[in-house]
């Protein structure tokens, strides 16, 4: 199958028009539509309708496009990859993930894996999570670390290699007015003011979910992008910060309970993913194994029963697969 058949189809269905994409393209209007015949020729369907002036995807266009985009970013990828090894340049590993989980687990971890695999290098690419899969299908990233309690991940298109549980956490000044307990029920957590990250974290999804199981309204004093403003803003008394246990908190003088729902700590389910269709390096297969290794030794957590595992598993919707 000719690539330029697929990019020039792809470049039509993102503009709409024969015109614009033949001006993208740098070809004429007859070029590119002698190009999307003998590509509709080959697959033996067509790939637009019309609709005006516009060209629009019939619904196997559709479909076709997203394997489309993942074939050119695959080709891409492995023609970067032989101008690499031309050059004689340093294997590189891509992976994709939130910047909390950067701050959390590379700092250590990126000297460990440089001693296991020598000669690769860890390209750390800040992603939120939403846009992980995305990049895993484009060829833009091979691997991601997402957390799959909010993530919905076909199994079949991605294989996931599960990290040990992370836990919802609330963090306070010492003199705060609250019990002093290792634990904290979310009803009588949301009782105080709460300092909560914002929306785009997973954290804060979990909380939120786990709210209204509970029946209740959490008491928002304030949220934020930056977890440490959070706990900056617990540190001087103003609230209580919710977190996760990945983000350090050894630094800061504050009070750290687990946060429970009916005396059940709140897991954060947290695993290693890769698209099914691409052949990973064994330099990307050993990551995953590394880095659980890393996590139980950094983050050691009471070990919950084999039954609360499953039920935080089943939450994320997805189970250990290779």
């Amino acid at each position: 199958m000719d690539l330029r058949r697929l990019k020039t189809f792809i470049t039509v269905a993102e503009h709409g028009t024969v015109s614009k994409a033949a001006e993208v393209l740098h070809i004429t209007q007859p070029a590119l539509s002698r190009q999307i015949g003998g590509l509709e020729q080959e697959l033996g369907f067509e790939l637009f309708q019309r609709a005006g002036r516009r060209l629009l995807l019939t619904p196997r266009g559709e479909q076709l496009l997203g394997d489309c985009r993942s074939l050119l970013a695959h080709a891409g990828m492995v023609g970067e990859r032989a101008q690499a090894l031309r050059r004689g340049e340093l294997k590189v590993l891509r992976v994709a993930t939130s910047a909390l989980t950067i701050e959390g687990l590379f700092p250590i971890f990126l000297h460990r894996y440089a001693q296991r695999f020598p000669g690769v290098r860890l390209a750390l690419i800040e992603a939120d999570a939403a846009e992980h899969l995305t990049m895993l299908e484009q060829g833009e990233a091979d691997l991601a670390i997402s957390v799959l309690n909010v993530l919905p991940v076909d199994e079949h298109r991605f294989a996931s290699h599960l990290l040990p549980l992370f836990q919802m956490l609330a963090a306070c000044a010492p003199t705060f007015d609250i019990e002093q307990t290792d634990t904290i029920e979310i009803r009588e957590l949301v009782q105080h003011p709460l300092l909560l990250p914002n929306p785009t974290y997973a954290t804060r999804n979990l909380f939120d979910a786990a709210c209204r199981l509970a029946g209740v309204r959490p008491n928002v004093l304030a949220e934020s992008g930056a977890a440490h403003a959070l706990l900056a803003l617990a540190e001087e008394g103003h609230g209580v910060a919710v977190i996760p246990s990945v983000l350090r908190t050894d630094r800061s003088p504050v009070r750290i309970m687990r946060v429970t729902h009916r005396r059940e700590p709140l897991y954060i389910t947290v695993a290693v993913l890769w698209d099914r269709r691409r052949t990973l390096p064994h330099y990307a297969e050993g990551f995953s194994e590394l880095l659980a290794a890393h996590v139980r030794e950094m983050y050691p957590t009471p070990r919950p029963s084999r039954l609360k595992v499953a039920a935080a598993r089943a939450s994320a919707g997805t189970k250990r697969t290779r």
